[in-house]
């Protein structure tokens, strides 16, 4: 897993058999992300690694997020269901995310067009941290273990990775991590299906 901010420009978070390979989707969107990196930081926020993606904070809080999928680049907000989004341009990883909702650029103009509204989107996701506001999660029906939920809150990137599996996949994880009796072997298996995550694979995929 990439430390260096830079090094995710180049060679990717390497939490998948991708990263660092001409493969990796940070080569589909090289213009995008730096855009996107340079309209964050103006912001006034503070560019750090975590994850091995580009997190950027305030006060140490979590904002946003700056990474590359397969079929996007995008700026994902770790609170984005409390913004008001009254344009509507936010989308949910996932029809089940409950506190991520990102933005996705295929092209370097689509970016350029709307970047001081970008601006705004991102301000107001730091008023959201100095107010100190909570998403309220809702449980559900087949509930996901709290260590995979744990991960999946304090990471946009790994929740829209999981919540673009089918749900067949999605529920051969929650299974897998559900059935370790012991808060360590979930936090483990967790670990461990990560990188299949990141690929796109089901548990028992290979």
């Amino acid at each position: 897993m990439n430390t260096d901010v830079d090094l995710y420009f180049t060679e990717g978070c390497r939490r998948c058999p991708l990263g660092g390979t001409p493969q990796c989707k940070v080569h589909n969107w090289p213009e995008e992300l730096q855009l996107l990196r340079k309209i964050v930081l103006d912001c006034g926020l503070t560019e750090e690694s975590k994850w091995g993606v580009p997190c950027y904070t305030y006060k140490g809080a979590n904002v946003a997020i700056v990474s590359a999928f397969k079929d996007y680049a995008a700026l994902s907000f770790f609170k984005g269901a409390l913004l008001s989004d009254e344009n509507n341009l936010l989308d949910k990883p996932g029809e089940n995310s409950q506190a991520a909702r990102l933005f996705k650029f295929t092209k370097p103009q689509q970016i350029i067009e709307i970047e001081d509204l970008i601006k705004a989107y991102i301000f107001e996701a730091i008023e959201v941290e100095k107010a100190g506001l909570k998403v309220e999660f809702k449980k559900d029906l087949e509930p996901v273990p709290e260590e995979l939920q744990n991960r999946l809150d304090e990471d946009p990137n790994l929740q829209s990775a999981f919540y673009s599996l089918t749900p067949g996949r999605q529920r051969s994880y929650i299974l897998h991590i559900s059935q370790a009796k012991q808060a360590k072997t979930r936090e483990n298996r967790v670990e461990k299906c990560l990188p299949k995550i990141f690929s796109g694979k089901g548990y028992n995929e290979y």
